[in-house]
């Protein structure tokens, strides 16, 4: 009996557990299925839903139509139901909660798809791209071609660094352009530096270095000159345009590579007049009453003593019915008969006045014992005191007012 006990208990235990086995593994298996149900009804939903959304944003804001280039910002069916203020007519702010928040936490419906999101605004593309750089593209009309350049100076070993970069849009005689540069260091026009040729390029990439040995007490005295060269099928170089660069006014360090560009300037191809000439711009504020001359340069002057210490100055003088008003000068240029200034001075002129100022500019010589010697000078102003191309750039000036006018002018010897 004891024995027969036992055996019956062993198999009902056994029995127990091998209903158990079949239960759990009855479960995972259910389990497993209910997933693969589950996946089935959220794929088909998101289908659905992603035919709803077409449609919605088919018929209320037209995406395809009217902002090709947008990109459309939705806000994420978790944060439905809150409380929102209108920033715009499309944009939405959660009022008094973290903009970025986290979805409330809940129950989730098979339907939590993008049928339960909405476009609340755009993201302009525009808005994100690097401006264009319009020195590349903005070229002004009559313009003759544009030069990049840099400039950069060493301290220690006292050089002047140019790298010459590129030009764009030149304007050859001929159907072809092989350029070049000559790059000067003025005051010295005996001794050049010069690139390669390009061949048959209207826009040539240079990426070209030159140096300069010059110290620093005299860098400032300096004016970098570049001139640009077409080469024709019969080797003749004909220039297409020159810049004049003064270095006084530039802060030239190690750490201070200034990259520049310039338009193309025609070079004035007529001889030197018997004193010389000037160059400068005129320029009349009728609202703020301001009249303003920019001296430029001088070319061809007859200085009375071939040496670099020779110092070469403007000066600018306003006069009213031949009276003086007031006169300013220009920083003075060492040993160069075609000195470069480019120095702006503002005068005080009511426009009733016009009519009877003039501007008189002469161009003055430092000599031995602090005498001056006058080169050359030149008078602008109403028909009362001038006539031809005075008289022009005057009646210019007032006819463009806010505009600078530049001309050349002939330098006399008379007082």
């Amino acid at each position: 009996m004891p024995e027969q006990a036992v055996a019956v208990a062993v198999g009902i235990i056994g029995g127990i557990l091998l209903f158990v086995l079949i239960g759990i593994t009855a479960y995972l298996l259910w389990r497993k299925f209910c997933c693969l149900l589950s996946y089935e009804k959220l794929t088909s939903s998101v289908k659905t839903t992603n035919a709803v959304f077409q449609n919605q944003s088919t018929s209320e804001i037209q995406l395809k139509s009217t902002r090709s280039r947008s990109i459309p910002f939705i806000i994420p069916p978790t944060l439905h139901g809150r409380d929102w203020i209108n920033l715009t007519k499309e944009g939405h702010v959660q009022e008094g909660s973290d903009p970025c928040g986290i979805p409330q936490p809940g129950p989730r419906s098979s339907f939590h798809s993008l049928a339960g999101a909405y476009v609340v605004g755009t993201i302009n593309q525009e808005l994100y791209k690097f401006p264009e750089d319009i020195s590349e593209t903005d070229f002004p009309e009559g313009n003759i071609g544009r030069l990049w350049f840099s400039v950069e100076y060493e301290q220690e070993s006292e050089r002047l660094l140019v790298s010459l970069i590129k030009a764009r849009k030149l304007q050859p005689p001929d159907d072809s352009c092989s350029p070049f540069v000559k790059i000067y260091l003025l005051p010295d026009e005996r001794s050049y530096l010069q690139s390669k040729t390009k061949r048959k390029t209207l826009n040539p990439q240079f990426d070209e270095n030159f140096i300069f040995q010059v110290s620093s007490k005299m860098l400032l005295q300096r004016t970098l000159k570049f001139l640009v060269y077409h080469v024709d099928k019969q080797k003749k170089h004909h220039l297409l345009g020159q810049v004049i660069f003064p270095l006084k006014n530039e802060t030239l360090t190690d750490d201070n590579k200034l990259v520049i560009w310039r338009d193309l300037e025609k070079e004035n191809l007529e001889p030197p007049s018997e004193y010389g000439d000037i160059q400068f711009s005129l320029s009349y504020n009728d609202y703020l009453g301001r009249l303003t001359v920019v001296v430029l340069r001088a070319r061809g002057l007859k200085l009375q003593e071939e040496s670099h210490a020779v110092s070469v100055y403007v000066k600018v003088s306003l006069m009213n019915h031949n009276k003086f008003i007031k006169s300013k000068k220009t920083a003075a240029v060492l040993g160069s008969p075609n000195p470069v200034y480019n120095e702006t001075f503002s005068f005080k002129a009511d426009q009733t006045e016009l009519d009877t100022a003039s501007l008189s500019l002469s161009v003055l010589q430092s000599t031995k014992g602090d005498k001056t010697h006058l080169l050359g000078r030149v008078v602008v102003g109403p028909f009362m005191y001038t006539r031809g191309k005075e008289l022009e750039h005057w009646n210019e000036m007032i006819s463009k007012p806010k505009e600078l006018v530049k001309r050349w002018h002939t330098l006399c010897h008379s007082t």
